[in-house]
């Protein structure tokens, strides 16, 4: 089922009566199954009795993304087009800039269908190419569970405050989505694509892109990755999920989050699979809607309704404040952005955390936030640490730039949470101190580290 919130049209363009094609211009959705953008295109199609092209471009020399980013990329994309093929839908890549790619694509279409990101870039480039298109646009969100302007219309302030809104809208959306047939297969369609995707390392290794950062042995990328490491998950390591989520030597992770990022795999289709598994128990399952839905679409609330979510002013008055007020404090310990970036600290378990990021493109949760808090306590300004959390968690994760990325940095200095005690540094934004390392096997992760690490440099 494709909700109509999840549709909205991009411009009120005509749509071309002598068109050859039905086009679906893919962005974040890079699937071509549960994808509702997809088949929101394949019913326009059919009702015209037109054959469906899909085209995908790359914004190559985009800000931040790395060598590690388009191998996992373009190993999704390059699955895409053997899949749609088998359904009688074109499929044409092209190393041009995403929306010049639409643009001449669609001058041949009855209309374009796209589907929807809110990261200021890329929202910009579907402003860019509605305002240009020849035809009628026509935009699907594919990649939340609730459309972001339905579950609530304005700024969250905590996950306690969307989560009534959410709940309350899950039975309607929480749907399977039917694979539609095509009733006009794209035979006929002949469109060269200059990608280059039968190769994808040595196409990597051409592209503008900052090289030093490494493609990583531990994820692939790719829906049918996706899926079989879905099934696995929940074959048995999702038992004890909802009591064990916090510890980092658990294996209760799902790795989920770089296919949610590059919309390998849809939200939707990861809750119904949670929501049917025969492994778990209720609290396991609702911990885990909690994290794909409830956590996930508050952070793409933030970014949606705060234009400086990618700047320190997004962090809370009080938050800013305290923190301001506690600049001159003295730090336990001082390190350069760039000491830090090479895990040059005291502390063997922080430097473990930022080995794992660096070498691997992944940090669990807890992790993740003790490596945060830290890099606050141990830079010489909140602006400081901002920009030096941000970038690293940019530049190394694979699921970087997101808008988890964004919310969590910003978390660190306060945001979704409330004041707690005044302390050192951090005044009333809340700390994490080397006690939450006792939770569990912090040795062990360190030396599961080591281990990773040294897979990756084999």
């Amino acid at each position: 089922m494709i909700q109509p919130t999840r549709i909205r049209p991009l411009n009120e363009a005509p749509e071309n009566a002598r068109a050859s094609y039905v086009l679906y211009w893919m962005g974040l959705s890079q699937r071509a199954v549960f994808n509702p953008a997809l088949e929101h295109a394949v019913d326009e199609a059919n009702a015209r009795n037109l054959p469906l092209l899909v085209c995908y471009g790359i914004a190559e020399g985009f800000p931040e993304v790395n060598a590690r980013h388009w191998s996992f990329l373009l190993e999704g994309v390059a699955e895409v087009g053997p899949a749609l093929e088998k359904r009688g839908i074109a499929f044409v890549a092209r190393r041009e800039p995403p929306v010049e790619t639409a643009l001449l694509y669609a001058a041949d279409a009855a209309l374009v269908v796209c589907d929807r990101t809110y990261l200021k870039p890329a929202v910009g480039f579907y402003a860019n190419f509605a305002a240009r298109a020849p035809c009628r646009v026509v935009q699907v969100e594919g990649d939340v569970v609730v459309p972001v302007e339905t579950a609530s219309p304005k700024h969250e302030i905590a996950a306690r405050t969307l989560r009534p809104k959410l709940n309350r809208l899950l039975p309607d959306y929480l749907m399977p989505l039917e694979e539609r047939r095509v009733l006009r297969p794209a035979t006929d369609l002949r469109h060269e694509s200059t990608l280059g995707l039968e190769d994808v390392p040595r196409l990597v290794a051409s592209l503008k892109a900052d090289q030093s950062v490494r493609p990583v042995r531990r994820f692939k990328g790719g829906t049918s990755v996706a899926e079989a490491r879905l099934r696995h998950y929940l074959g048995a390591p999702f038992a004890g999920y909802a009591t064990v989520r916090g510890r980092p030597d658990a294996g209760a992770a799902s790795h989920m989050s770089p296919y949610l990022h590059f919309g390998q795999i849809s939200p939707v289709a990861i809750a119904l699979a949670v929501q049917a598994a025969n492994t778990g128990d209720p609290e396991d399952k609702a911990a885990y809607i909690e994290e794909v839905v409830i956590r996930r679409e508050l952070a793409i609330n933030h970014i949606h309704y705060e234009p400086r979510y990618d700047d320190y002013t997004c962090v809370p008055g009080w938050a800013r404040k305290t923190l301001d007020a506690h600049r001159g404090d003295p730090r336990p310990h001082l390190y350069t952005p760039e000491q830090l970036e090479m895990g040059l600290t005291h502390n063997r378990y922080w430097n473990a955390a930022m080995m794992e990021m660096r070498e691997t493109g992944y940090m669990h949760n807890h992790m993740r936030m003790y490596w945060g808090k830290k890099i606050v306590q141990w830079s010489a300004s909140p602006e400081e640490a901002w920009e030096t959390a941000l970038r690293l968690n940019n530049r190394y994760f694979i699921d970087g730039r997101d808008a988890n990325s964004f919310t969590n940095v910003a978390w660190l200095f306060g945001l979704h949470d409330r004041p707690w005690g005044p302390q050192q540094v951090f005044g009333n934004v809340r700390s994490m101190s080397e006690a939450s390392l006792k939770k569990f096997d912090a040795d062990g992760y360190v030396r599961e580290v080591e281990r990773l690490a040294a897979a990756e440099r084999e």
